[in-house]
């Protein structure tokens, strides 16, 4: 068997592992103790685990993971979902399907803050869901707003998936996070613009709510203003070069803190249970990390990367068509693996290909470019069946709903990612032109 048949077997095994329910951390890290035993022999692997963890999590960057982490659960236990929802809600709820719009305003504006898709779809669909419910929506139109707005969380900076992708692929954290604002102020205009087309066509889905006056609505912006404050702390700081994104977490933990504690809702008790989930999110979050690093190890030592590169130069397809495929294979594998599970599965394969290709753009571009792809598509996955996290995460706030009903709900939301990603990936410049301005 060549080295290259060899990848390809283990890469079989590792999804027969996830496959079976075992945990993506165990499966990545025995296939690729596996497969670089095989390669290089036994000495050679335990030389490798003697250094490689020491090496791999001494890493600067990799500080900012359980920082932004914090500064997300400070964030759910402060109590601020509710009053994004509510301030959206009286600028926009008097709208046809204003409510589910202000649904996904919350996301956006929340996953500024928490920088989790499973934590957004949850936290707002425990204040949002009850509210559509009681005002009349259709079933599927609130599942699927809310299942999609919670995406955002995983899009809109920061990004736990986009730092992991940055920190495998060694680019720069910073200009991730700038070039991932614009497509995710498109994910959440796109999505409200697919609200207002639906409840166009079908009217009884989404009623109107009370109208309110300019007045209330000025007053209702002075229950976030300290949210809005954090954010542009934060993000602000980092994108105007004032703070490096390891330096914005600590203040953004600690300004999300003094709220959390200042607003009442949050006690000693809260924040020691804030710390222990923290500490065991960034574990997890940590061995993943080192399991993919083993793996990537045992690809490029089989020279996976550089005979797929070969093979494209060879085969005369563009560059475009294989970036279009790559896509599709995202989309496909949403339908069975978590978004992080992916990212992490594909990588070491596909961002060597990316690379060494001429898209008309430098390879630094090209790097950012088909990061923030990547992730807008592995974000798709979220919603996508027969998986779906964030459908089945809505869908337990209400039994009344029905799996199908939910799913028939993400339609619009899946038509508005298909178009998005089209024109992010025909228009590099989208994406990229925050990165030049800023960076």
């Amino acid at each position: 068997m060549s080295d290259i048949q060899l990848a390809f077997v283990m890469m079989g095994l590792l999804l027969a592992l996830m496959g079976c329910r075992i945990p993506i951390a165990l499966s990545m890290l025995g296939c690729g103790a596996l497969g670089y035993t095989l390669l290089a022999g036994l000495p050679s692997l335990l030389e490798y685990l003697g250094t490689a963890p020491v090496d791999k999590f001494s890493t600067y960057d990799l500080a900012v993971v359980p920082l932004f982490i914090l500064m997300g659960e400070l964030a759910t236990r402060a109590g601020i979902t509710a009053e994004l929802f509510r301030t959206c809600n009286t600028w926009i709820g008097h709208m046809k399907g204003g409510l589910a719009m202000a649904a996904v305003a919350g996301c956006a504006a929340f996953g500024a803050i928490c920088g989790s898709s499973l934590a957004t779809a949850s936290t707002m669909g425990k204040v949002a869901l009850p509210e559509m419910k009681r005002l009349n929506y259709a079933g599927g139109l609130s599942a699927g707003s809310l299942a999609a707005g919670g995406t955002l969380g995983i899009l809109i900076p920061p990004s736990m998936v986009l730092i992991i992708f940055a920190v495998l692929t060694e680019q720069n954290i910073a200009k991730m996070f700038i070039a991932a604002f614009v497509p995710g102020f498109l994910a959440a205009f796109g999505y409200m613009l697919a609200i207002a087309v639906y409840v166009r066509l079908y009217p009884k889905t989404g009623p109107r709510g009370e109208k309110t006056s300019w007045s209330a609505k000025f007053r209702s912006t002075k229950d976030v203003w300290h949210i809005t404050l954090i954010f542009l702390i934060v993000l602000g700081g980092i994108y105007l070069g004032f703070f490096t994104p390891n330096e914005a977490a600590a203040v953004g933990v600690v300004l999300t803190a003094i709220l959390a504690f200042t607003h009442g809702r949050m006690r000693l008790a809260d924040f020691r249970e804030a710390m222990i989930r923290t500490a065991i999110s960034t574990a997890m979050i940590f061995f993943i990390v080192f399991g993919a690093d083993l793996f990537s190890v045992f690809i490029a030592l089989s020279q996976l990367p550089a005979a797929g590169v070969e093979f494209i130069e060879n085969s005369g397809l563009s560059p475009y068509t294989v970036l279009i495929l790559m896509l599709f294979t995202y989309l496909v594998m949403g339908c069975f693996l978590d978004s992080l599970a992916m990212i992490l599965l594909t990588i070491p394969i596909y961002f060597p290909m990316i690379i060494a290709m001429d898209f008309g753009i430098p390879a630094d571009d090209v790097g950012i470019w088909f990061g923030i792809l990547a992730l807008v598509v592995v974000e798709v996955g979220l919603i996508t069946p027969p998986v779906g996290m964030n459908v089945f995460i809505i869908k337990s706030f209400d039994s009344s709903l029905t799996l199908g009903e939910c799913f028939r709900g993400i339609i619009p939301f899946l038509i508005s990612d298909v178009v998005r990603v089209g024109l992010l990936v025909a228009f590099p410049s989208i994406t990229l032109v925050l990165v030049h301005l800023l960076g």
